[in-house]
């Protein structure tokens, strides 16, 4: 059989490309492995070239390797695209085109959950999902609109003993939403890193209160908590680098916000399926989902959540290359954004996050991906630059939302570096680093890597390039201190 294996030039011609040795990539295997809890995975160089001469890994290394090289390229590296084949799981268990139902929805949601908290240390939940973009993304999430027939709710399964049977309270819904409120500020101080189990913990225990008999107030209101602790699960897998975990979680919210009659919170969870879009390269998608979301909440949604929506759209044209229309969004979102405080009803809390600091740091990033994608353009640098200043100088004043305000420190040193004023950059780096410290977020450290390994590309004769690039390997070592 051996003499049978032929080369993975599929793989090859993709890791050539990507400018990694062998070693590298093996790292960033066995670092993506830990973060999946397959603590087992120990790759090295012989091994890797193993995967180039023909020999197809274990999962889950090709659903790694898929990510990895889709991160690299700014693009969906499929596992098919680098010739390596995954065993299929359980229909149940992936796809995003899932039925818009109220009872299979709680089913889903437990499922998930459940495997969640139960496998993903040991690497299966995530071994057993992929990424959807295209249309295999765009057009299940199209049916978010269509109107559901109302069916008889289905007698539910017997409650556990260990819990009494009964309607919730007034307050005790309250105290639902309660808690998801405080894990969403958690999530804003702390990064995903620290609070994703308890979150999807919580998550676990409405689906369980969601399959007991409710009115139907109450009922809507545990879907809503429901599509928030699930969106929140969600936006934790994606900045801890768990994409097709982050997708499948946002995918279950919109279905939950669907169940409780929210359309708002529903544009809100596809405006985070967009951020992800953008961040795997994908702004088509991005596009299509915010022009969803935007539809589906034109007539309901506050002058803050409009704005929001347009500065993701602002972000998706940038992305796509087209500076007119991202500067007409970036307009509508500033000229919403000022209705904001007349809105004569109060935000819900999951909006509450954007406040004049985030349009500011939206709109500068929108500016800084047009300057990339003109080919550095020191023009649309400019226009980023004071909008991203004033992000920063908010932010600063924020003590609630420090990865915002890492990520606007690291978008004001890639603003700098696009000017050619590295001295300016490494003090905003610095800065960076030092939030970075006290989050758990694997977006921030690996904008952070990429912002140094820019300076040191471009200006690394410089002193201050090198003293950033030595205190980074001291402070955001490639491979998590143990603790």
């Amino acid at each position: 059989m051996n003499a049978e294996k032929r080369p993975n030039e599929l793989l090859t011609s993709w890791f050539v490309r990507s400018g990694w040795s062998k070693g590298e990539l093996a790292r960033q295997v066995n670092r993506r492995a830990r973060q999946l809890g397959a603590n087992h995975i120990s790759t090295d160089t012989s091994r890797v070239r193993r995967w180039l001469d023909g020999e197809n890994p274990r999962e889950p290394i090709p659903r790694i390797l898929s990510e990895l090289f889709s991160e690299r390229f700014g693009v969906v590296v499929s596992v098919e695209d680098l010739g390596l084949r995954i065993s299929r799981p359980l229909p149940s268990a992936t796809g995003v085109d899932l039925p818009w139902t109220g009872p299979q929805t709680v089913a889903l949601l437990s499922e998930f959950s459940r495997s969640d908290l139960m496998l993903a240390r040991r690497g299966f939940l995530g071994s057993s999902l992929a990424l959807s973009a295209g249309p295999s993304l765009i057009e299940p999430m199209q049916r978010w609109l269509v109107p559901s027939p109302q069916a008889p709710q289905p007698e539910p399964d017997p409650a556990p003993a260990t819990r009494a049977r009964g309607r919730l309270s007034k307050p005790e819904l309250d105290l639902l939403e309660t808690t998801t409120v405080m894990f969403r500020r958690w999530d804003a101080q702390c990064g995903g890193g620290l609070r994703r189990k308890a979150v999807v913990g919580q998550l676990h225990e409405v689906t369980d209160l969601l399959q007991e008999p409710q009115p139907e107030a109450a009922r809507r209101t545990l879907f809503k908590v429901a599509a928030e602790l699930a969106e929140l699960a969600g936006w934790m897998s994606y900045d801890v680098g768990l994409q097709p975990t982050a997708q499948k979680y946002f995918v279950l919210a919109l279905h939950a916000a669907k169940e409780a009659g929210d359309r708002p919170l529903g544009s809100y969870i596809l405006s985070s399926m967009s951020r992800q879009m953008i961040h795997l390269g994908r702004p088509d998608d991005a596009l299509e989902l915010i022009h969803l979301a935007q539809y589906g909440s034109r007539d309901c949604a506050g002058p803050r959540t409009q704005s929001m929506l347009y500065a993701m759209e602002a972000r998706a044209y940038a992305n796509m290359g087209q500076p007119g229309k991202c500067q007409r969004a970036v307009r509508l979102a500033e000229d919403t954004f000022a209705d904001a405080d007349e809105w004569d009803e109060p935000d819900p809390d999951w909006i509450r996050f954007f406040s004049e600091a985030e349009l500011h740091g939206e709109n500068s990033h929108s500016f800084r991906d047009l300057a990339y994608v003109a080919g550095r353009s020191p023009a649309y640098a400019s226009l980023a630059e004071p909008l991203m200043r004033r992000a920063v100088e908010l932010f600063e004043k924020d003590g609630e939302h420090q990865r915002s305000y890492a990520l606007n420190l690291i978008g004001m040193a890639t603003v700098h570096l696009l000017r050619r004023e590295p001295e300016e950059s490494t003090v905003y780096a610095k800065e960076a680093m030092g939030i970075a410290a006290k989050v758990r977020s694997e977006r921030v450290n690996t904008r952070i890597r990429k912002t140094v390994d820019t300076a040191v590309r471009d200006f690394g004769d410089l002193a201050e390039v090198a003293d950033l690039s030595e205190r980074l390997a001291v402070e955001l070592p490639e491979t998590p201190v143990a603790v």
